[in-house]
This record gives C-alpha cells, sequence and structure tokens, in this order.
C-alpha cells in the first residue's frame, strides 16, 4: 500500500527548505568590490542591482563626482562617482580621483527600503565576499578587515553614506 501523504511533514519540509536557504546566503551576504584601487564590501541588503553603467545624462551646476542621471528599468537614478566622491577636498596621490572609466566600472543600485534611488559606481565588482572569519580592524571610526591572505578590506557602509551632509547636497556652492 503507497504511503499516505503526511501533511505535517510537508509543512516542516517546506519551512525548513528556506531557513536553510537563509543560513548559507549568510555565509556570503557581502559584495567585494575596488574603488580608487581598494578593497570595499557592500552589504548586500543595501544594494538592488549591479549593472554596468549606462550612458548618464549630466546635470549642470552639481559637485564634480556626481555623474548624472541614468534610467534604469524606468527609473531616474543619480549616479555617485564613489572615487571621487571619497578624494573630495583631498589631494590625490595614488590616482585621478575618479573611477577608472574601463568596463569592467559597475553602478550599485541602492535598495529601494533606503528611499533613494541612488546609484554608486565602483570600479569593479569583486564577487560575493564571506567576512565572517576575517580579522576586524576598527581604525578611525571605519569597520576593516583582513581577508586569508593578508589583503585589507574596508566596509561600506549604505546607511552611514546616505545620512551625510555632503552626499545628499549634489549641487555647487
Amino acid at each position: 500500500m503507497p504511503k499516505q501523504p503526511n501533511l505535517r511533514e510537508s509543512q516542516q519540509d517546506a519551512t525548513a527548505r528556506p531557513q536553510a536557504k537563509d543560513h548559507a546566503d549568510d555565509q556570503a551576504s557581502t559584495l567585494g568590490v575596488q574603488i580608487a584601487g581598494q578593497n570595499w564590501l557592500v552589504d548586500m541588503l543595501d544594494i538592488s542591482g549591479v549593472l554596468p553603467l549606462p550612458p548618464p545624462t549630466p546635470v549642470p551646476l552639481t559637485k564634480p563626482w556626481f555623474l548624472g542621471m541614468v534610467n534604469v528599468r524606468g527609473m531616474l537614478y543619480g549616479v555617485t562617482d564613489m572615487a571621487a566622491y571619497q578624494q573630495k577636498g583631498k589631494a590625490t596621490s595614488t590616482g585621478s580621483g575618479r573611477a577608472s572609466g574601463t568596463a569592467a566600472n559597475r553602478i550599485l543600485l541602492v535598495a529601494e527600503r533606503h528611499a533613494f534611488n541612488a546609484a554608486l559606481l565602483v570600479d569593479c565588482v569583486l564577487g560575493l565576499r564571506n567576512a565572517q572569519a576575517w580579522e576586524p580592524n576598527g581604525v578611525q571610526g571605519q569597520m576593516q578587515y583582513r581577508d586569508e591572505r593578508g589583503n585589507l578590506w574596508h566596509k561600506l557602509d549604505v546607511v552611514d553614506l546616505l545620512g551625510q551632509p555632503d552626499f545628499l547636497q549634489i549641487g555647487v556652492e
């Protein structure tokens, strides 16, 4: 006689699958990117997409780090060159203070939950990283990590970035 389906077992299996998937996602919940030659980690919950940079429409009278607006799936996003933004007001010794301009450049779309239509331009995407086992260093109020090869990684706090008055004020004064 064939085994009768057990509703309780089916429900337990159905709830166990997403929990196992969620636990697996915790292992690689950060995206590694490169900004101005430095390695950065971005929480995957803070971004909703990664795309090649479409041609931005310039916006007059904006700061040099604001590249303009792009249309992504019918939504307008303001594009910030993260290398230029980080170098604002500093003399650049290691680079031009701008994204590399290569085909590897990508924009990170800020997640909708933050209610900002912002896109962050990075030099390249390095892939998913599991920083849970890395050695944390808190330096100058910024979270940093050393990976298993000794490479330094900075943590990009998107919530903090979106709260910075300089980031919110794109117009020239």
